[in-house]
């Protein structure tokens, strides 16, 4: 049974009005081959709204236009923005988890426009007030991943929080959502189960492009205390809810340390929740994301038992792996030099791949199995999936096929709730 619920192709509203934010118009570029971001548009626009301008910027390695260039490589070249802050989002600049962010001496300076470079993961998840001192505009360029857990939408929340309070305008360029804007899956998070993992009242996987969600979130005041911020949003051209990110022409980028590939991401959207129990999920292997097991798993009576629930477009593999820590990534991974057993997973057709099914029902599996060795990874699973309810579901001895039922009042009203807020 599968939930993910598909919408109709809706084509951007021209003149569209909302009460705290604006669209930026931009022309009719229909006739171009591929798509084009809002990083594209503001550079075909000589970069117009920039001039004159001091401007922090919030972004990271996913900063490029359609010929892979990067935003901090050809800014600094016009010749009436000044570049004052540069932030970035969980795995730095350059998407991982090293020291080579520290590019200069006791302090982070972008070599080319010699902003300072404060990461908002770690010492600061707020920006600083000093940190935005004598700023004119704040710009905003990232490609989220269209996942819940993932902390770049908490990110820019804090962000537009600081420039409201500053009364700082803030730009968002637009990006594609990589694992298509017309696909909704999982659970609302309920209140009283929020955290930096699940932010917002969203499924986990909610569909929408990072532009959508800002605007999603100036408008309700989703920030704290209710409060709004100028938001200016240039969108994309050409972009198609129905598109996988390896359908927009667009340059390849890499989103995270482990997230390497898009069917990586995809992956993701479901076996991030096996960071809330005591499984590996791969990490410190070759295949971060596509393999599930641990020390006390007897891989062929898994795989066994997997098969059975006849999962769609997904193939599995019994295999054996040894987790080991990979220089550059700080994170240990679960059983660092143990030898686990368990299963392998290929994506055979992403269409119909149910991702949060897939995820889900191996863990619900595997406590059936050994209920004695498996354990949950205190309440972080509760953060994941939004409340309590893959607990309380694998407490109650229930079937996996039964759990998408679980959350399809959600994407459905989701779906309803959204649709104010969709730019294509």
């Amino acid at each position: 049974m599968t939930i993910p619920v598909l919408l109709s192709l809706a084509t951007m509203v021209c003149g569209q009005e909302f009460r705290y934010s604006k669209i930026y118009p931009v022309p009719d570029l229909s006739f171009y081959p591929g798509v084009l971001t809002g990083l594209d548009i503001l550079q075909q626009m000589d970069f117009e709204p920039l001039q004159g301008k001091r401007i922090a910027i919030l972004c990271n390695q996913s900063a490029i236009n359609r010929k892979g260039e990067h935003l901090l490589d050809f800014i600094n070249s016009q010749w009436d923005i000044t570049v004052k802050t540069i932030f970035t989002p969980e795995y730095g600049l350059f998407g991982r988890q090293d020291d080579d962010v520290r590019l200069s001496g006791k302090d982070d300076l972008d070599p080319v426009t010699g902003a300072k470079i404060i990461n908002l993961f770690g010492r600061y998840v707020i920006p600083p007030k000093w940190s935005l001192t004598d700023v004119d505009l704040i710009l905003i360029d990232i490609t989220d991943p269209g996942i819940r857990y993932f902390t770049y939408m908490t990110t820019i929340t804090k962000m537009m929080e600081t420039a409201s309070r500053l009364e700082i305008p803030v730009m968002v360029l637009d990006r594609p959502n990589p694992v298509r804007g017309d696909i909704m899956d999982g659970p609302v998070v309920r209140l009283g189960y929020q955290s930096f993992v699940g932010y917002h009242l969203v499924p986990i996987r909610h569909g929408l492009t990072v532009g959508e969600y800002s605007l999603m979130i100036n408008e309700m005041g989703w920030v704290k205390d209710l409060a709004r911020v100028d938001l200016t949003i240039i969108p994309m051209v050409n972009w198609e809810r129905k598109m996988w990110y390896d359908e927009t022409g667009l340059p390849e980028v890499v989103l995270a340390p482990n997230l390497k590939s898009l069917d990586a991401t995809i992956m993701y959207i479901g076996t991030a929740l096996v960071d809330g129990t005591n499984l590996s999920v791969g990490k410190g292997t070759d295949k971060p994301y596509f393999r599930i097991g641990a020390p006390w798993i007897a891989g062929l009576y898994l795989y066994d038992t997997i098969q059975q629930l006849e999962l769609p477009g997904v193939k599995f593999s019994a295999v054996s792996f040894t987790p080991q820590k990979i220089q550059r990534i700080a994170e240990i991974p679960a059983y660092t030099g143990q030898t686990c057993n368990g299963l392998e997973l290929t994506i055979t057709d992403r269409d119909v791949f149910d991702p949060l099914l897939t995820a889900a029902s191996i863990i619900v599996v595997i406590e059936q199995l050994y209920p004695h060795q498996f354990k949950w990874n205190g309440d972080y699973i509760d953060k994941l999936i939004g409340y309590d309810l893959l607990r309380i579901f694998v407490a109650q001895k229930k079937k996996p096929e039964y759990l998408p039922a679980r959350w399809a009042h959600d994407v459905i009203r989701f779906a309803e709730f959204r649709q104010r807020f969709l730019l294509y």
